[in-house]
Formats: structure tokens, sequence, C-alpha cells
């Protein structure tokens, strides 16, 4: 699991512990775009990524993805903050949402990298739903977090590793 910010480097340096693994890439984008902005931003995230990828687009479904991995392949989840925003935008029963998607992870024979936003590092949010947002991402990256075996937090793109060790 690579946490951060946003803007903070924690999809490139994802992006290198999947290159460095030597096998097969699958990127796995949770994203939406909606406008220019995000269609630029994802733009930028394909050019910087490079070739080599399998890209697979899953804004809401993560487990059919994740149950068709292969054990010679790696899979970066780019990012569960978007898969989050998304199920809330949709009304979604985020329990249900959360269940499966640790549930897949877990149950995936190829090694998951998993980026995600940490944002509770900020003032209290204004509205009820930026609240109700940041509550269950922090949740979400609690879960998350117990079950991965390396967690690192990218600051500066900087990583500090929180749990585990880089090899």
């Amino acid at each position: 699991m690579i946490l951060g910010g946003a803007a903070s480097g924690k999809s490139v340096f994802a992006e290198g512990l999947v290159v460095q693994s030597g096998r097969a890439r699958v990127y796995l984008a949770t994203a939406q775009s909606f406008d220019d902005e995000m269609r630029a931003k994802v733009s930028r995230h394909q050019t910087m990524r490079g070739e080599g990828w399998r890209t697979i687009e899953a804004p809401l479904d993560l487990v059919p993805a994740l149950a068709e991995a292969h054990r010679d392949e790696v899979v970066l989840l780019d990012c569960a903050t978007m898969w989050l925003s998304n199920h809330m935008l949709a009304d979604g029963d985020l329990a249900k949402a959360e269940a499966a998607l640790i549930r897949a992870l877990t149950d995936c024979v190829a090694p998951v990298v998993v980026v995600s936003n940490e944002v509770g590092l900020s003032v209290v949010p204004e509205n009820a739903l930026a609240r109700r947002f940041r509550e269950a991402q922090g949740r979400l990256n609690q879960r998350l977090a117990a079950e991965a075996s390396l967690v690192v937090n990218v600051i500066a793109g900087l990583p500090q590793v929180l749990k585990g060790t880089l090899s």
C-alpha cells in the first residue's frame, strides 16, 4: 500500500515498485474522466507510465479484474481514493463494496500495489459530504494497511516505510 497526499509522488513511487518486480504489469484504473482537467491528468499519467502496461478501467467493480490476475503479473490499483469517491457519488453500499474489495485483494493470486490518498492530515472539512468522505477514506486506508505486508507513505516524492521492508 502506497499512501500520500495529492501530488506527493505516490503513483510514481508505486509504478517504480511494480516495474522493479520484473513481472507483467497490470494497471487497474479507477479514475473517471468527466472533464478536460481529469482527461489531461489521466493522459499525463499514461505518458509518464510508458509502454508495457495492460490497463483495465474499473471505476466501481474491481473484483473481476483482481480475480482474473495471473500469478506472473503484478497489479497496480491506482487509486483506492477514486474508487471510494466513485462509490460515494453513485450512492453505493460502501460497507458491502469495501468488504468485497478487501476479499478480492486477499484472494488475488498476483501481488497488488494499492495507491491511496491520506486525507486525514488537514483541517476538518466544512461540509457533511466531505466529512463523510474523509471518515470513509480513513477507515478504508486502515483496513487496506492492516492487510498489506508493506505500507509506504510518500511525502514530496520521498518514501517513508510505515510497515514492512522495502527490498
